[in-house]
């Protein structure tokens, strides 16, 4: 089941149409009060949705932005040494 998940939101915040909507829900559901596990009745556990979904925000946008810096150090590379 988490793979599905993980695998889900992988694929729509890699696809560039998606990606700034699902960073503003990710950012949206975090700060929400609105929870699958609200705080307020189950506080340790409660947290559990929140951070998960912090987890992936901040590991998928590092992932892209490393790649997108590669890339562009490569492109910037094989630039400069046609000259």
């Amino acid at each position: 089941m988490k793979n599905v998940i993980y695998d889900q939101y992988r694929k729509l915040i890699r696809n560039s149409k998606y990606r700034w909507i699902v960073i503003i829900a990710s950012i949206a559901y975090i700060v929400s009060p609105v929870d699958l596990l609200p705080e307020l009745f189950t506080f340790p556990v409660g947290l559990i949705d929140d951070g998960l979904v912090a987890t992936l925000l901040v590991t998928e946008v590092v992932t892209i932005l490393t790649e997108k810096m590669k890339a562009k150090k490569a492109g910037g590379s094989s630039a400069g040494s046609d000259n």
